[in-house]
């Protein structure tokens, strides 16, 4: 179902399959090797302002459209999306920070376990909402959080890689739900979404 008023959906979704891919990428890849300062530079000036600056921004957006304006009140499943994006986006901002100061990731870990609760809980909504696509992603986004929890907190080599082919793969995911979004919302597609 397409809302009269058109939720950012494809610019929250796009910047965090950004994200998942120049920061699962480099990890999986093992390319470009982080020893550089500069690689940590660009890599956090793209967690900021990709999945950190377009999520929030998303996220605002929906929670206006739902509460301030009323663009969105017919659509209330939004609220899960709005909580995701704004929460996701700040988280994103802190990652990116992190990374561009070269910081150390060991709190990560428990920064993990709320963000696995906000991906359970999207699961949930979205499943109940027969949003099977949707529901998809905060499934894989779950995945992601459970193996961020053992690879910051523990510093695991093989934890980090598999946190990294789940990013690549939800990435992978995040692009086609840009692509299905912007199809339905801008040409009256019927996608997957």
């Amino acid at each position: 179902m397409i809302p009269a008023a058109l939720p950012p959906l494809a610019v929250g979704f796009f910047g965090l399959g950004i994200g998942y891919f120049v920061f699962g990428g480099s990890v999986f890849f093992k390319f470009p090797k982080e020893s550089n300062e500069n690689i940590n530079h660009a890599m956090g000036l793209w967690g900021i302002f990709m999945p950190g600056f377009m999520q929030f921004l998303a996220g605002t957006y929906i929670f206006l459209g739902l509460t301030i304006f009323p663009a969105f009140r017919s659509t209330p499943i939004l609220y899960m999306a709005g909580l995701a994006f704004t929460s996701y986006g700040v988280h994103w901002f802190a990652l990116g920070y992190n990374k561009y100061k070269n910081a150390d990731t060991t709190v990560d870990g428990y920064m993990a376990v709320g963000f696995l609760w906000i991906s359970i809980i999207g699961a949930v909504v979205f499943g109940f909402a027969h949003d099977i696509p949707v529901m998809i992603l905060f499934i894989l986004l779950a995945v992601v959080y459970i193996n961020d929890i053992p690879a910051s907190l523990f510093h695991s080599p093989a934890w980090a890689r598999g946190k990294a082919f789940f990013q690549l793969v939800t990435g992978t995911w995040l692009m086609y739900l840009t692509f299905a979004a912007t199809l339905n919302f801008a040409l009256g597609f019927h996608l997957f979404l």
